[in-house]
């Protein structure tokens, strides 16, 4: 199942810049994780975004990738809107409506769902806090908290640190496993920029018993601008 971060999430944002309102950014990865889940079945996901960014400060934009729920759905599509502002040399302010939509059976769109989310940066640390009142189409409210850290180490290559709790407001509707309506999710990944490249190699592990396992991240992208 996908989502509960993006990936997670996952989510992309774009902040406002006055040369490029257009840019595009295709991702090849060892597996779809959202939030430490695998939205693949553990299988390579070929990802791509068409974003928009106005100087004001308002986005909006478009992610796919192909997913693997074990059915016949294997097309995830989001669709996003919001605003962000740099309220300072240090911080920023990035918030905005997110729209999940699946594809690929009949039954495909009874996983799609509304969130809005809010992202607050100070220096290099960002949290991050994301609610559904519908989540996975199961009729029950979701949210997700945040908190990640980035350390530069020069101009090319940088750590960043995180950890996230997923919790279900209604375990009657949705639990992530039995008995168990919240988890836990870290990450310590090293990102690296080359020759227009952007590629990623990071470790992620969950509480979940059942899946979520320990598992090595491996991104290659790159964005264009237009």
């Amino acid at each position: 199942m996908r989502h509960t971060t993006l990936p997670l999430l996952f989510l992309v944002s774009c902040a406002p810049t006055a040369m490029a309102e257009w840019s595009s950014t295709v991702t090849l990865a060892s597996d779809y994780l959202f939030n430490g889940v695998s939205q693949t079945d553990e299988n390579p996901a070929l990802q791509a975004s068409l974003d928009w960014a106005g100087e004001s400060g308002w986005y909006a934009g478009a992610w796919g990738s192909n997913v693997d729920f074990g059915d016949d759905t294997n097309l995830e599509v989001d669709l996003y809107a919001g605003y962000y502002q740099d309220l300072s040399e240090n911080m920023s302010l990035d918030i905005g409506l997110a729209q999940y939509t699946y594809h690929g059976a009949d039954y495909s769109s009874d996983g799609n769902y509304p969130e809005a989310y809010v992202k607050w940066g100070i220096g290099n640390t960002e949290l991050n806090f994301w609610y559904s009142w519908d989540y996975f189409g199961t009729d029950a409210g979701h949210y997700i908290i945040m908190l990640n850290h980035s350390l530069e180490l020069n101009e090319a290559t940088s750590l960043l640190f995180g950890v996230d709790r997923s919790v279900s407001l209604d375990e009657d509707k949705y639990e992530w496993e039995a008995g168990k309506k919240h988890y836990y999710h870290w990450q310590a990944t090293v990102n690296y920029h080359y020759s227009g490249f952007d590629m990623s190699l990071g470790v992620h592990g969950t509480d979940l018993d059942t899946y979520g396992d320990t598992t090595v991240l491996l991104t290659v992208g790159r964005t264009f601008t237009f």
